[in-house]
């Protein structure tokens, strides 16, 4: 990144040490090191007052840094999502598959250790969705390309759009499905 760079290099301009350069902008003589040796990147207040301090703007002290900044936004994003829909996903198979053995063996103390990890496993969920949200993604083909750090054509949001209400019907359909073979396994259990 460059704007290590520019910070050693504005500093010494106005021939400051770090620890001047850290008072001056409210943080601590570590984190200018940080900043300085690439560990670490300034948020936008220190931003805002570093380029104040220099007496430069935003876009000279970044310099070439604000498409890096964006790529490792994107990394991170991608990252969460990968991270978070796996855990999901291990955690939707460990739902299918431990019903009947907890609710045959444990009875009630069963089905509610089930209904707990069910709970959890919603709130992973919601994680998962909170993510795509915030990253405007719906369908399968979206998160696909996001996964692959590239956004879809318009031909291809198009697409995605016209398939969401066909979507919303059949997971309507296939949720009711689902629901109905459960409890009819359940029934057959208890009977």
């Amino acid at each position: 990144m460059e704007l290590s760079g520019q910070i050693k290099k504005y500093r010494g301009e106005k021939g400051w040490n770090q620890e001047t350069l850290a008072e001056k902008a409210f943080v601590s003589r570590q984190t200018v090191s940080n900043w300085e040796n690439e560990k670490s990147y300034p948020d936008v207040h220190s931003l805002l007052i570093l380029s104040g301090l220099f007496g430069v703007s935003l876009d000279e002290l970044v310099k070439g840094d604000v498409q890096t900044m964006k790529e490792e936004i994107k990394k991170e994003d991608i990252n969460q999502l990968k991270k978070w829909s796996w855990i999901y996903t291990i955690m939707m198979i460990v739902m299918i598959m431990i019903p009947f053995p907890l609710i045959k063996y444990l009875s009630w103390t069963g089905a509610a250790i089930f209904a707990f990890y069910t709970a959890v496993t919603l709130i992973v969920a919601l994680k998962v969705e909170k993510i795509k949200k915030k990253d405007n993604i719906h369908s399968y083909k979206e998160i696909t390309a996001y996964l692959e750090g590239r956004s879809l054509s318009e031909a291809e949001k198009a697409e995605e759009a016209a398939k969401s209400p066909y979507q919303r019907a059949l997971l309507a359909i296939g949720s009711g499905a689902v629901a109905f073979a459960v409890m009819s396994l359940m029934t057959m259990i208890f009977r």
